[in-house]
């Protein structure tokens, strides 16, 4: 499921705080919800990420049928093994995703000078 909401959210142009406000949670739950092992959406904040996202509801909440309700697949994305590993790091990785290209590598740069 974790993959679908995140696949969903990514197809409808959302971020995670985007999500969280049109659902009424807060970002953590929403990276929670899209967590391998993390926590899973109430059904009422599943019909809501379904209506917000554009997706069906089936299979949202089990990954059978077609995602999109006009019959097209929505492709799942598949995080890296080693996506985030807490709260701190998700948080890390929306601010610098929302950052322009030039700015992603500024705070790349300023990561591996703190690195070293």
């Amino acid at each position: 499921m974790s993959d679908r909401i995140r696949s969903a959210r990514t197809a409808a142009g959302l971020s995670q705080t985007q999500l969280a406000q049109e659902t009424g949670v807060k970002r953590s739950a929403v990276a929670q919800w899209e967590r391998r092992g993390g926590t899973h959406p109430s059904v009422s904040h599943l019909a809501r990420i379904a209506v917000v996202t554009h997706v069906r509801f089936e299979w949202l909440a089990t990954g059978r049928g077609c995602g999109k309700p006009d019959g097209e697949e929505l492709e799942t994305t598949q995080p890296a093994a080693d996506y985030v590993r807490n709260d701190l790091e998700g948080n890390i990785l929306s601010l610098v995703r929302r950052l322009p290209p030039r700015k992603r590598q500024v705070a790349h740069d300023i990561i591996e000078m703190l690195g070293a």
